[in-house]
C-alpha cells in the first residue's frame, strides 16, 4: 500500500495508497448511515401500510424488494461516496441543508418528514464522510479509527437491515400470537421512529455543515477569493430553494423527483463550471449517479410516503 502510488496512473481527485483507503472507509461508514436511514423508514413505512386496509398493495411492494439488492446497494454506494470530493460532497450536505429547512418550515402545507428522510439518502452520506474527513484531518491513527467506525456502521446497518426483513416476512404473524417482543415493541413505539430519526438526522447534517464550511473555506487564500466563491454559490442555493418550494404543488411524482435532481445538480454543474476545478465538475456527475441510485431504490417507499 505504501508504493502504490508510485507506479499507479495519476486520476483526477483520486488518490492512491493509504489515501484510497481512507477514503473507501470513509465511503463505507457513509453508505451504511444510509442503509440504517433506509431500514428504519421501510420499517415504519410496512407497519403503517399493514394498519391501513386501504394500503396494502404499498405494504406488498415495500416487502417484496430482494434482500440480493441490500449488499449491492451499499457496495455500490461506497464506491460513489468515495469517488466523490470532499468539496463535492460538502456542495451537496450544504444545498440539502437549507432545502431541509425551507421543507421543514413549510410542513404545515402537508409535507411529511418520512418522504424527506428519503430524499436525503445520499445528502446524508455525503455529510458523513464530510465530518469523518473534517474530524479525522491529521490524525495519526486517522486508518484505524476510520476502521473502527467502519466495523461499527457495519454493525448497525447489518442488524437494521435484519430488523427490516424480520417486519416485512413476520410482524403480521407476531403480532396476532403476541409473542415477540421485538414486534410488540414496534406496535407500541413504532410510531416515534421518525422523531427518532429527525433528531439523528439533525445531530448528523450539523456536524456536516460545520465540516463542510470548513473544507471549502480551506482551499481559499484569501477574503477575496472566498467572497468570489461564496456570492455565486449562494445565488444558486436560493434559487434553488425557490424551486424546491414548487415540488408539493406539482405532486412530487417520479418524474418530479427526477427533475428536480436533474435542476439541483444541473445548477450545481454550472456554477462548477464557473468558479470550480474540472475534478469538482466530474464529481458532480458522480453525485448525480448516486442521487438516482438512491431514488430508484427507494421508489416504492418514496411512492407510499408521498401518499400518507
Amino acid at each position: 500500500m505504501f508504493f502504490l502510488g508510485s507506479w499507479l496512473p495519476a486520476l483526477p481527485g483520486l488518490a492512491w495508497g493509504w489515501v484510497l483507503l481512507d477514503t473507501l472507509l470513509q465511503g463505507l461508514v457513509g453508505a451504511c448511515a444510509v442503509s440504517v436511514l433506509y431500514s428504519l423508514v421501510k420499517v415504519y413505512l410496512y407497519i403503517q401500510c399493514l394498519n391501513d386496509p386501504e394500503r396494502q398493495a404499498e405494504k406488498e411492494a415495500i416487502g417484496a424488494q430482494r434482500r440480493a439488492l441490500e449488499p449491492l446497494h451499499v457496495a455500490v454506494l461506497t464506491g460513489v461516496l468515495a469517488l466523490v470530493g470532499p468539496r463535492v460532497a460538502a456542495l451537496v450536505v450544504l444545498e440539502f441543508s437549507l432545502r431541509a429547512v425551507s421543507t421543514v418550515l413549510s410542513l404545515g402545507k402537508g409535507v411529511h418528514s418520512t418522504h424527506l428522510h428519503l430524499l436525503c439518502q445520499f445528502s446524508l452520506g455525503c455529510g458523513v464522510s464530510c465530518g469523518l474527513t473534517f474530524l479525522l484531518e491529521g490524525a495519526p491513527h486517522a486508518t484505524c479509527n476510520l476502521a473502527l467506525a467502519a466495523g461499527l456502521a457495519g454493525l448497525l446497518a447489518t442488524y437494521a437491515r435484519r430488523l427490516a426483513r424480520h417486519v416485512c416476512t413476520l410482524y403480521e404473524l407476531h403480532i396476532r400470537g403476541r409473542y415477540c417482543g421485538v414486534c410488540i415493541l414496534l406496535l407500541t413505539a413504532g410510531h416515534g421512529i421518525p422523531r427518532l430519526l429527525r433528531n439523528a438526522l439533525a445531530v448528523a447534517f450539523a456536524v456536516g455543515d460545520l465540516a463542510a464550511v470548513a473544507l471549502i473555506n480551506r482551499d481559499f487564500l484569501s477574503a477575496a477569493e472566498a467572497v468570489r466563491f461564496w456570492t455565486p454559490l449562494t445565488i444558486c442555493y436560493t434559487l434553488l430553494v425557490i424551486y424546491m418550494q414548487e415540488e408539493p404543488a406539482q405532486g412530487a411524482g417520479g418524474r418530479a423527483r427526477y427533475r428536480t435532481v436533474l435542476v439541483r445538480m444541473g445548477g450545481l454543474f454550472i456554477l462548477l463550471l464557473t468558479v470550480g476545478r474540472w475534478a469538482d465538475v466530474l464529481h458532480v456527475l458522480v453525485s448525480l449517479l448516486g442521487e438516482l441510485w438512491c431514488l430508484l431504490r427507494a421508489g416504492a417507499m418514496l411512492e407510499a410516503s408521498r401518499r400518507q
